[in-house]
């Protein structure tokens, strides 16, 4: 692969060549991670910035419908957006469906917009592993604003504020109290909370949710990336596209404020430092996949297995024989 010519056709935008830049970086291939890393390399001095926002909710809140009708009106409002949604993986046959752009078939359409749906694989967070990397593809590439769909699997979905500048929680009407609202995890990271579904029958009960977590959030700790009234709960309904243009003039007051306060840079810097770490780790983990390591385990878990030795001295073993490698 001619890594020169793709970093020019992803610069100038194109969405066959991003879509390629992509494959590259997710690929876990040796080589493929060694052109990956020359690509972005090259690109990093270009120093373009998007809006990251990371989006979660659990499956059924309509993540999809909203990600649709919201990047339709940034479309309308002349921005680029590109959205990476992140589908589960089986835990049996390791094969995920990766239909988000059958969902968002108005926006898929759009020459301003790019979708990209990715397997989870083993990664845990509620993003793949390379995310982070194919957000700097997209960047790049010059879309304005970049919408990252996590799995959707519950509290746990933390990780994706590594990666993201705001993080929303999309949640359905009824979907909890003020006591669910002040649980830690994933409520300590959101920016604003989106009540979806806001319509029809529901619009009551969503309006009453809406007041549960907009006084639960009143209960937490006030964090020092946020201005005053932040983070909040807002109503919106995707299906009627209610609400989407209140939620993005709040979204662009805390962007401004936390570029105004130096937090926006701060962040990012945190950011880096994380996936620094984060690499460094899985190099680590992925040296226990070397045939020789591999032969390794599997005599001291037969050990293990068969009492003549404790996990953690087996444990220690391993870890040595690593060091002596």
């Amino acid at each position: 692969m001619d890594i020169d010519e793709l970093r020019d056709k992803i610069l100038t935008g194109d969405r066959r060549s991003l879509a390629r830049g992509i494959t590259l970086v997710e690929s876990s291939r040796a080589d493929h991670r060694e052109q990956a890393a020359a690509l972005l390399e090259e690109l990093r001095p270009e120093g373009r910035q998007a809006l990251r926002i990371g989006l979660s909710g659990t499956p059924g809140v309509g993540k999809s419908t909203f990600i649709e009708a919201f990047g339709m009106m940034l479309l309308a409002r002349g921005l680029r957006v590109a959205v990476l949604a992140v589908d589960p993986s089986s835990a049996r046959s390791g094969g995920s469906i990766l239909g988000d752009k059958t969902r968002m078939e108005r926006l898929s359409r759009e020459p301003g917009a790019f979708i990209r749906p990715s397997p989870s694989q083993t990664h845990l967070g509620g993003v793949a592993r390379r995310t982070r990397e194919a957000v700097a593809l997209c960047e790049a590439a010059g879309f304005d604003v970049v919408l990252i769909e996590t799995v959707g699997v519950g509290q746990s979905e933390t990780v994706v504020s590594e990666i993201s500048d705001l993080f929303l929680l999309l949640l359905a009407p009824a979907g909890g109290d003020e006591l669910q609202g002040v649980k830690r995890g994933i409520m300590e990271i959101a920016d604003i909370i989106l009540v979806n579904k806001a319509d029809g029958d529901l619009k009551a009960t969503a309006t009453r949710t809406c007041a549960d977590y907009s006084g639960a959030l009143r209960l937490l700790r006030k964090r020092p990336q946020d201005p005053e009234g932040f983070p909040k709960a807002l109503t919106v309904s995707a299906l009627q596209e209610n609400g989407l243009d209140a939620a993005w003039d709040e979204m662009q007051s805390l962007t401004d404020w936390r570029k105004q306060s130096g937090h926006w840079e701060r962040n990012r810097a945190e950011q880096a430092r994380f996936w620094f770490a984060e690499e460094v780790r899985q190099a680590l983990l992925a040296r226990l996949e070397t045939p020789a390591a591999r032969t390794e385990m599997k005599r001291l878990a037969d050990a293990v297995a068969q009492g003549q030795a404790t996990p953690t001295a087996a444990a220690q073993d391993m870890l040595a024989s690593l060091d002596m490698a």
